[in-house]
Formats: C-alpha cells, structure tokens, sequence
C-alpha cells in the first residue's frame, strides 16, 4: 500500500510542477492572432482535442528547444505565389517588436504579403539520404510579410501563419522549429494541367489554417502592368524582391533574441511563370483588404534548411 501511496504522490506532485510551469510560461509566451503562438485547432478527428491541448502546450515547445536542428531537404513542385502589395498601415501592426516591415514604393508607403503553396517532394531529414524517398510528400502553404532586423540591418520573411495537410509533419514543426506557426489543413489541391493551368484549394475545415482558393492559368509572357505597378517598376523588379527570400525571422523577446532560420532555394528569376485568374481567401481578405492579387508559378525547387542561428534584438 505504501508504495502505492508514494507512486500517486509522485505522479500528482509531477502533474503539480508542470500545470505550474505552463502557467508559468503562458504569461510571457501570450496568445496571438498570428504567429507562433496563435491558437492551433486540429480540423477533425477523435484526437483532435488531445492534439490541441499538445500543440498549444508552452512547456512541451520550451522543452523541444533543447533539440539540436537537423538539416532538411525536399524537391518541391509546383510553387504558386500569390502576392499582395497593400498600405504598409495593414501590415506594420502584424511584426513582433525587435522586427520591423520592409516598405517599398517610392514614397515607402506600400509593403507586401506572399501566401505560396507547393506540394513537397519527400520531406526529411538530409541525413537519410536516399531512404527520404521513403517519406511522404506533403502540401504545404506559407504565409509571409517582408521584414528586416535593424540592429543588424538582416533581411527576411516573418510568417504570419503556414500550413500543411499532413498532421505528423504539423506538429513537428510546431514543436521544433521557432518561425514556423505551423496548422493543419483538411482538404487540399495542387493541380498542374499539361497546359501549365493551376487549380488550388487550401480547406482548413473547422480547423485553424488559413483558406484560399485559386484557378490560374500562364500568361504569355511577364505582364507590364498590374498591382505590383504600385511599388515596383517592373515586373522583373517585383520578383527579384520576392523571390530570393533565404531566411526566415522570428522573435522569442523572453530570451531577447531574433530567430534566423536559414534556408537555400536558388530560384532563378527565368523559371518565374506569370499567371492569372481568381483566387478567394478569407484569410488574405483579413490582411489585404481588397487588394488585388497577382500570381506566379516556379515548377520545381530543391529546397534545404541549413541552420537556426540566434542574435539579440
């Protein structure tokens, strides 16, 4: 009986200590509507509750800090940008203080948001080598504004939101990697005719991700004129800002430190496909407004995360 005794104390005084933690942490990790710690609800299923309660877990993410970062690869198809240039009124109030937004225009007024979706191509570990092949190839989209960091004058994207349709992959890299807000999306569609015609469909369910919708089909030739005219020159000049975006920023103003996940794309501006047609989001419309859209497609990227380095805000 004693032994008994002694486990449940144990396991209650355990159970103690970590409520205590997590309130602990809950009040400098604050909830927010983007972000990181934006709340996270899984679309279906009977273990939908305890994955939010793991998700939303402060502690567990704070313990998952002390992982080493692994370097990733995956070849990704089928890249869809879809861009916003809107008043950088909207945006400024989204950056986590120790970032501020890149503004562009002439007059540097204006700013940008970049929801891209892509279907990957084996995600894993680079370690595997030729066994990632044995991974799955999940959906993925990502949400983003343009910042930089003024004490070291970095430049980056800050994500707002991403998401994939595969449940392991969300909430391992909800845990584990410190820029990505990482949800779950239901119902997902990346559909890439012959012709190079795209459909997507982004379905969050009754879950937390962000929703869209898009039909596109390729232009011709790079278009000389649309809603990226407010800020850019040209077109070119619009992908050369949008395109090399290597480095992700974020903020953990608790250990008074900016993020830096490091990546490597290598896109060449060449196999940057213009596209149009309609594209429905409720969640951009909360962002942008009524801010026009306009798309591109780069087929096929060998995509690495190289590192997670640190520096003071």
């Amino acid at each position: 009986m004693l032994p008994l005794l002694a486990a449940l104390g144990l396991v209650l005084s355990a159970g103690s200590a970590t409520w205590v933690a997590e309130r602990a942490l809950r009040r400098t990790r604050r909830r927010s509507r983007y972000g990181r710690y934006a709340p996270w609800i899984h679309p279906r299923g009977r273990l939908a509750a305890p994955l939010n309660r793991v998700a939303n877990s402060r502690l567990l993410r704070t313990l998952c800090e002390r992982i080493p970062t692994v370097a990733f690869v995956s070849d990704i198809t089928d890249v869809v940008y879809v861009n916003y240039v809107v008043d950088a009124h909207r945006l400024a109030p989204l950056i986590p203080p120790g970032l501020e937004l890149q503004r562009i225009g002439k007059a540097g007024d204006q700013a940008m948001l970049t929801f891209l979706s892509y279907r990957h191509g084996h995600l894993g570990p680079a370690l595997l080598g030729r066994w990632r092949r044995l991974l799955p190839s999940p959906l993925q989209s990502n949400w983003r504004v343009y910042v930089r960091h003024p004490r070291t004058g970095t430049l980056g994207v800050h994500f707002l939101s991403t998401a994939i349709d595969h449940t392991f992959y969300a909430l391992g890299a909800r845990m584990m990697a410190e820029a990505l807000p990482m949800h779950v999306l239901e119902r997902t569609l990346l559909l890439s005719s012959e012709g190079g015609r795209i459909d997507l469909l982004l379905d969050p369910g009754s879950g937390s991700a962000p929703d869209a919708e898009a039909h596109l089909a390729p232009l011709p030739a790079w278009p000389t004129d649309g809603p990226w005219s407010h800020a850019f020159s040209d077109y070119e000049q619009m992908l050369a800002y949008c395109v090399p975006q290597d480095r992700a920023l974020s903020v953990q103003p608790w250990y008074g430190r900016v993020t830096r996940q490091e990546i490597s794309l290598g896109i060449p501006l060449d196999a940057c496909v213009a596209l149009a047609g309609p594209v429905g989001s409720t969640a951009a419309s909360a962002l942008v407004g009524n801010a026009e859209p306009f798309a591109f497609r780069v087929p096929r990227v060998t995509f690495r995360f190289e590192s997670e380095e640190h520096d003071p805000v």
